[in-house]
C-alpha cells in the first residue's frame, strides 16, 4: 500500500470511530432501559431526535448561547423521561413484556408526529458553536465537533459504567432488572428505579441527538437512526454498557469501510447491510453478544 492508500484507511477508520461514538451514545439509552426494566425502547432514536430539536429551537427562537441551551436540554429531556414512564410505561408494569415493547413503538410514532408537526420536515443547519477549522494530526484531519463528540462518548461509558459498577443506586437497578418481585422484597422502589431509567436514556438521547445534528444536519427522519444503532446493541450484548460503546464502534467503523471500499463494487446499499452482516456472524458464535449475560433456560 502507498502513503496515500494508508492515510485513506486511516481516515475512514477515524470517521468510523466518529460515527461509532454516536452510535455508541444511542446504544447507550437503549442499554439503559433494557438493564433496568427488561424492555426494549424502541422509540430510543425519537427521544434523540426530540432533544435535538428542542435544543435547536432554544439557540434559534429565544437566542439562548449553546451551553445554556444544552443544559436546558437536559432538564426538559429529564423531565419527558418522568413524564413518559408515569403515564405511559407506569400502567404497563406487570404486563407482557411485547406489550410494553408495542408501547414504545407507539410512542415513537407519537414522537415523530410531534416533531413533524412543530417544526415540519425541512433540513436545518444546527447552530453550533464548535469552529470549522479542522485540527490535523499525524496527517488525518478532525473537526473539533468531531473529536468533543468522541470525548463524550467515552465520558459517558466511563461514568456509566462507574455508575452501575459501584454506587447503591446503579446496583439497585441491576436487581431490578433481574427480578423485580425479589428487588421489591429486598425493599427496592421499584418504580422510582424505572423513572430514572428513562431519566437517564432520555437524557443520553438527547446528548448524542445534538452531537449527531452537529455533526450533519436537523431533520425530521434522523430518528431512523435509533434502528440502525439496535446492530449496535445486539452485537455488544442488550445488558451491557461497555457493549454498547464497543457494539457502536464495531458498526460505525464496518459501515465506514464497506462505505469506502465496497460501494463501488456492490453499491451503496452494502453500507447499510455491513453492519448485519458482522452482527449475524458474531451471534452466530456468541448468541448473548459481545459482553452479553449468558441465560441458562431449564427445560
Amino acid at each position: 500500500m502507498d502513503s496515500v492508500s494508508i492515510k485513506i484507511f486511516f481516515q475512514l477508520a477515524l470517521s468510523g470511530v466518529i460515527v461509532g461514538s454516536i452510535y455508541g451514545l444511542i446504544a447507550l439509552g437503549f442499554v439503559l432501559i433494557y438493564k433496568a426494566t427488561d424492555v426494549v425502547n424502541f422509540a430510543q432514536g425519537e427521544l434523540m431526535m426530540l432533544g435535538a430539536y428542542f435544543c435547536y429551537y432554544l439557540i434559534v427562537a429565544y437566542q439562548i448561547p449553546f451551553i445554556p441551551a444544552f443544559l436546558m436540554t437536559l432538564l426538559f429531556s429529564a423531565v419527558l423521561g418522568v413524564l413518559i414512564e408515569f403515564l405511559i410505561l407506569r400502567p404497563m408494569i406487570g404486563k407482557h413484556v411485547f406489550s410494553v415493547i408495542m408501547v414504545t413503538v407507539g410512542l415513537a410514532t407519537l414522537l415523530r408526529s410531534l416533531v413533524g408537526l412543530f417544526w415540519g420536515h425541512d433540513t436545518y443547519r444546527f447552530p453550533a458553536p464548535f469552529s470549522d477549522k479542522a485540527i490535523h494530526v499525524l496527517g488525518l484531519s478532525i473537526l473539533p465537533v468531531e473529536l468533543t463528540t468522541v470525548l463524550a462518548g467515552f465520558g459517558l461509558f466511563v461514568l456509566f459504567y462507574l455508575f452501575f459498577k459501584f454506587s447503591n443506586l446503579g446496583l439497585a437497578m441491576r436487581a431490578t432488572a433481574f427480578n423485580q418481585k425479589s428487588a421489591f422484597l429486598m425493599g427496592i422502589s421499584v418504580r422510582k428505579i424505572f423513572s430514572l431509567s428513562w431519566v437517564l436514556a432520555s437524557v443520553v438521547a438527547s446528548i448524542g441527538g445534538i452531537f449527531l445534528a452537529s455533526l450533519s444536519s436537523l431533520q425530521s427522519n434522523m430518528s431512523i437512526i435509533g434502528l440502525k444503532v439496535f446492530p449496535a446493541v445486539v452485537l455488544g450484548g442488550m445488558d451491557s454498557i461497555a457493549g454498547a460503546i464497543l457494539g457502536g464502534l464495531i458498526v460505525g467503523l464496518t459501515e465506514n469501510m464497506a462505505g469506502g471500499y465496497l460501494s463501488k463494487i456492490f453499491g451503496s446499499g452494502v453500507k447499510e447491510l455491513s453492519a448485519f452482516f458482522i452482527l449475524l456472524l458474531i451471534l452466530m458464535i456468541k448468541p448473548y453478544g459481545l459482553f452479553g449475560k449468558k441465560e441458562i433456560i431449564r427445560l
